[in-house]
């Protein structure tokens, strides 16, 4: 222990001076001694100061974290963990960027060891934002801090992240699981509009290889898509990678079959197709997104009615969607009043509805304030995807793998082409 007795005084005096970068060149040469001693350095923790000497107390909690724990010893070492993050130096923990993400998701194993979860919210968060270059960087911390808020139930934490737009990204992997837990959390809280984009980014994205996570991702679209859409259209986008294109559809058949029984409008029909699958449907955890599907078959059914009629009454609009009383019908139309699916007015009186059109005139201040910033944020999302294209094109390694790089030609160099060939 002399040998990390003297790294902590090391650690304590270079910090002081400002000295990081020979503190950094010591403390890799000392980081086989580190491990070595690892079960012996949690009460060195207590000679430093996570905010002074923030390299060094990266460097000594990484190596007495590292390895299997237990219970109790994970119990020890959330605390100190916690502290650190919070306390940290970002300039400083910046030199040594996979040391500071490998203890970040040994702590949220360590929480989730613990089953203590919502523990793990806040220092996660904090972390990513003192790891990021910028709000438009995706670190390798995002998934696990979305993973955190799912198990918490923290869907509005979560949420906070999801509205940053991603340009830069570490690892493709981190992209995946992104935007899936993402989907997962604005399913959460109802926001299936930006759900259906993050999962709809899962499975369009570039793979060389088929992954799982596609997969899990692609139900769940399906599922979203005929809650908000109430539709789902079964052919993959054109840039959805060829692996995807092959083999997507099936490993996803009772959920595609759900989608084409609930175009058909017969809610028989679907309840028969649920029960058919809902074994499978459970093991997938998506049978709560299944019964919503159900549900809104109904509202389906009652806003195709708006195209037709212009008054109706309660009871025969239970009795064209197949609800078991006019009570019930009553209660779905206010529903959708109050989502904004339907405009309508319902006289108590008679049980009379009576469908309106959209009131929105599109011109309020609010409206035109709404439509400029959508312009403003789509004018400088063009100007960046140019920024990008003139990066791409000329990337070295880029040029050389399309062939850019060749020699040109002029045609002069070239024999000239007979008109006439035989055959």
């Amino acid at each position: 222990m002399e040998a990390i007795q003297s790294l902590v005084m090391n650690i304590q005096g270079l910090s002081s001076s400002g000295d990081i970068s020979h503190l950094h060149v010591l403390l890799k040469q000392a980081q086989e001694s580190l491990y070595a001693e690892s079960t012996r350095l949690l009460p060195v923790l207590d000679q430093l100061d996570p905010a002074t000497h923030s390299l060094g107390y990266l460097y000594i909690l990484e190596a007495c974290s590292s390895g299997s724990i237990s219970k109790e010893q994970a119990s020890a070492l959330v605390l100190p963990i916690a502290r650190f993050i919070n306390s940290c130096v970002a300039e400083q923990i910046r030199l040594q960027p996979d040391k500071f993400i490998s203890v970040c998701k040994r702590f949220k194993d360590h929480v989730m060891l613990l089953e203590a979860p919502l523990r793990g919210v806040a220092p996660m968060l904090t972390a990513i934002r003192k790891i990021q270059t910028s709000s438009e960087h995706l670190t390798s911390l995002h998934p696990e801090f979305l993973l955190l808020c799912l198990l918490s139930k923290s869907y509005k934490v979560g949420y906070s992240v999801l509205d940053d737009d991603i340009f830069e990204v570490d690892q493709p992997r981190d992209l995946f699981l992104y935007c899936y837990y993402g989907g997962m959390i604005c399913i959460g809280q109802k926001r299936f509009r930006k759900a259906l984009e993050l999962l709809h980014n899962v499975v369009t994205s570039p793979m060389t290889s088929f992954n799982a996570i596609a997969v899990e991702a692609y139900k769940k679209h399906i599922l979203v898509s005929l809650i908000h859409n109430w539709n789902f259209c079964t052919s993959l986008p054109k840039y959805t990678s060829s692996v995807c294109q092959r083999n997507l559809k099936n490993y996803c058949q009772p959920y595609i079959e759900l989608a084409h029984c609930y175009v058909s409008g017969k809610i028989v029909h679907l309840e028969a197709m649920v029960d058919r699958h809902r074994e499978k449907y459970e093991n997938d955890n998506n049978l709560g997104l299944v019964k919503q599907v159900l549900s809104s078959q109904y509202k389906r059914n009652i806003q195709r009615l708006t195209q037709t009629y212009l008054t109706l009454s309660l009871q025969d609009i239970a009795n064209s969607v197949q609800l078991n009383s006019a009570k019930e019908a009553e209660m779905h139309v206010l529903q959708m009043i109050e989502d904004g699916q339907i405009f309508a007015t319902i006289n108590q009186k008679d049980g009379m509805v009576r469908f309106l059109e959209d009131p929105e005139q599109y011109k309020t201040c609010h409206m035109i304030e709404h439509i400029d910033s959508s312009i403003q944020r789509i004018m400088a999302l063009s100007r960046k995807l140019t920024a990008i294209d003139e990066n791409i094109s000329t990337d070295p390694l880029f040029l050389s793998k399309t062939g850019r790089e060749r020699q040109r030609f002029d045609f002069d160099d070239y024999d000239s082409v007979p008109q006439k060939f035989n055959i």
